[in-house]
């Protein structure tokens, strides 16, 4: 049995005014949003929801004080980006920091991936 493993991440903190329309327009580009405060994965999402947006506000040393309030969350990319085991596409990186430019005012993150324990879309097919 193959275990659950770990998928790659940017990790953004999203202004909730525009949460919904950020969401869809990502997911109309085979993006995924996910809020931390609900991840499935962990046991007290709401808490890791809460060090993170304190952790990227301390690291930002300020710069990023009005995302005080924001909403952080896991953007993974849909299985058009993917080719199997391979690593994410460079291709699919630039349209991800592209998509994310386009709301600079609405959004807060560092360029790069992390990494979770993989957050499952249900399937009709499974």
């Amino acid at each position: 049995m193959k275990g659950q493993g770990y998928e790659n991440v940017a990790t953004v903190l999203v202004d909730p005014d525009v949460l919904p329309d950020f969401e869809l327009d990502l997911m109309s580009h085979d993006f995924r949003v996910w809020t931390v405060h609900t991840a499935p994965t962990f046991p007290d999402a709401p808490r890791l929801a809460f060090q993170l947006r304190r952790s990227l506000i301390e690291w930002s040393q300020g710069r990023w004080a009005v995302a005080a309030d924001w909403i952080p969350v896991w953007i993974t990319f849909g299985d058009s980006w993917l080719d199997g085991d391979e690593p994410i596409p460079w291709p699919a990186h630039a349209a991800l920091w592209d998509k994310l430019a386009g709301y600079a005012e609405h959004v807060r993150y560092n360029l790069g991936l992390g990494g979770v324990p993989r957050l499952s879309v249900p399937r009709d097919d499974q």
